[in-house]
C-alpha cells in the first residue's frame, strides 16, 4: 500500500527575499552616500591697528559683496565666475598688471569669494595686492 505523503502548508512569511532587498538597499545607500566632515567654526577677523596707507590715484578696487557678488571699479559683475573676474580685471587694468590692486570684502563674505579674486589677480600677474581691513574698535 502506497500512503499519500500530505503536504504541508507554511504557516510563516518567507523572510529570505525581504532581507535580500534591505541587504541591497543598504549597500546602495552606503556606497552613493557621500561622507563631509563639516566644522562650524566662530571666527573674529583680525584687525589693524598699523597707519592708514594712502592709495594712489591709480589703483583698482574690487568690492565683494556679502553673497559674494563682485563689484571692479565701481562697475558690478554679473555672476561670480573666475571667467567674469578676470576678464574685467583685464579690461580695467588694461594690461597694466603692475597698478596695485585692493580687495574689500565684507566680513560675512565667503572666503571662497575672496580667494576667486586674489587668484583672477595671481592668474593675470598682479603683484601689488593689498585686502582692506577695518580700525579696531577702542575699548
Amino acid at each position: 500500500m502506497q500512503f499519500r505523503r500530505q503536504s504541508q502548508e507554511q504557516d510563516g512569511v518567507n523572510l529570505t527575499p525581504l532581507i535580500d532587498v534591505v541587504f541591497l538597499l543598504l549597500i546602495f545607500f552606503m556606497v552613493s552616500t557621500t561622507f563631509t566632515k563639516e566644522s562650524h567654526l566662530k571666527l573674529n577677523l583680525p584687525e589693524a591697528a598699523g597707519p592708514q596707507a594712502e592709495s594712489p590715484p591709480s589703483t583698482i578696487e574690487i568690492l565683494i559683496n556679502a553673497d559674494g557678488s563682485y563689484s571692479v571699479d565701481g562697475q558690478a559683475l554679473i555672476n561670480k565666475k573666475l571667467v567674469t573676474v578676470k576678464s574685467a580685471l583685464s579690461e580695467v587694468s588694461a594690461g597694466e598688471y603692475n597698478r596695485p590692486l585692493i580687495i574689500t570684502a565684507d566680513a560675512t563674505a565667503e572666503h571662497q569669494s575672496v580667494v576667486r579674486a586674489m587668484d583672477a589677480a595671481g592668474q593675470l600677474g598682479f603683484v601689488h595686492l593689498s585686502i582692506t581691513t577695518r580700525q579696531p574698535d577702542e575699548q
